[in-house]
């Protein structure tokens, strides 16, 4: 028998020696790769009951788009399904079939965008993954939930494969299979924990608003050559100008390639390029990172990078942008003393209010919402004023109700 997760709480489950799930109780399904065997599986899952298991693979850290390369389903009367979207349009026809139906995923967030990419967009959902986070689960992956409340083993040694590999091998198919054998097994028990706890409301305000932005676009990031791992080391306005023509030069190649801008050219290499500032392919393939064959290839693209950045006036060099919000909070104190103090009493209010509630801090409220509301309080301090901050930002409902008296309390600063 599982363990009991209602039996004291989540630091009270202990599962007994877990059992390896090795293949799916039915045999791994082939991948659904045409029109016709996605018409049959349309008609197998509209014709299923209760929620449907959903997960996606993509390829991350080996191609340039985040697209789904498998997706996974399984349904109760429907059994477990593994479909291909490359070679099929699009997914719209099971989506429909299924939009009346709860979809079960864990980390909802990183599959979201890429099954909306295909068509696929849920009604309404059920994150395991979150649920784990509100009902204080401090292991929350889907095999540490699997292994403590249900009692069985998952293998992820796959989940890092590059799944855009045709034909994908019979092992990774059967981990993928694996990974919604047992998801709508786990939403049952989390959801019963999640009741038990008071936590009911307050997860479905979470999943409803990941239901709401699943479709949005990614938000583009201003200046995203400036996220180079390594170039705090990189000074003055000349040398960030060749980071930002090499970041820019990888990019496109990438983005030709279909392939992850650091299988390309990796970031300390065009950290190391910025600094020396090579100008003959010699000197520049003696940087580490540009020996490979690949790369080497490319010297030419990354030379004229470099020449570009060398030829740019003064008035087309990198400036730093008006940051959108308060300055980092390491820079408060020197800054604004009284508001580093405001800080550090709205974060004691929030670590003790998690505490109290058994929830991770981050999950209470947005570590970037603190920091602003501290920043720049209402000119009128009273829990309405406060929760309508919040609710600003983006704060749900739940977490204003937890957090508002509290950090309205504290929000006045002191008189001296």
């Amino acid at each position: 028998m599982p363990p009991d997760p209602t039996s004291g709480g989540p630091e009270a489950v202990a599962a007994p020696t877990a059992v390896p799930l090795t293949a799916p109780r039915e045999g791994t399904p082939r991948p659904v790769e045409t029109a016709t065997e996605l018409a049959e599986v349309v008609a197998k899952m509209a014709a299923g009951s209760g929620p449907v298991a959903v997960d996606a693979e993509r390829a991350s850290g080996y191609r340039y788009t985040q697209r789904a390369y498998l997706v996974q389903l399984r349904r109760a009367g429907a059994g477990t399904v593994l479909i291909d979207p490359l070679p099929l349009d699009d997914l719209r026809t099971l989506d429909a079939a299924l939009a009346d139906t709860e979809w079960v995923l864990h980390a909802a967030s990183q599959d979201l965008a890429c099954l909306a990419e295909i068509g696929m967009k849920p009604r309404r959902l059920f994150d395991t993954e979150l649920a784990a986070r509100l009902a204080g689960f401090e292991r929350v992956g889907l095999a540490a939930l699997t292994e403590q409340l249900l009692g069985f083993s998952l293998e992820k040694h796959h989940s890092a494969a590059d799944w855009s590999t045709r034909p994908l091998p019979d092992s990774w198919l059967t981990y993928a299979a694996l990974d919604v054998e047992l998801l709508t097994d786990l939403r049952d028990l989390l959801a019963g924990e999640l009741e038990r706890q008071g936590k009911a409301a307050w997860a479905a305000e979470e999943f409803a608003a990941l239901v709401a932005g699943s479709d949005r676009p990614p938000r583009v990031r201003p200046d995203p050559w400036r996220r180079t791992s390594g170039i705090h080391r990189v000074r003055g306005a000349r040398a960030q100008s060749r980071v930002r023509s090499l970041w820019y030069a990888r990019d496109g190649v990438a983005s030709r390639r279909d392939s992850a801008p650091g299988r390309v050219l990796p970031d300390s290499a065009i950290v190391a390029a910025a600094e020396s500032d090579p100008k003959d392919e010699r000197t520049l393939l003696a940087i580490p990172g540009f020996g490979g064959r690949s790369v080497r290839r490319l010297a030419r693209v990354w030379l004229d990078a470099l020449d570009e950045a060398r030829a740019l006036p003064d008035d087309a060099l990198p400036v730093n942008q008006p940051v959108d919000g308060p300055p980092p909070p390491h820079r408060w104190a020197e800054r604004d003393p009284v508001a580093a103090a405001r800080l550090a009493r709205c974060r004691g209010v929030v670590v003790a209010t998690a505490e109290a509630h058994t929830l991770p801090p981050e999950n209470l409220i947005s570590p970037d919402f603190i920091r602003r509301l501290a920043w720049s309080p209402p000119e009128e301090v009273s829990a309405q004023t406060v929760g309508d901050t919040l609710r600003g930002f983006g704060a749900r409902n739940w977490q204003v109700g937890l957090i508002a008296d509290g950090l309205a309390r504290v929000l006045p600063d002191p008189q001296s």
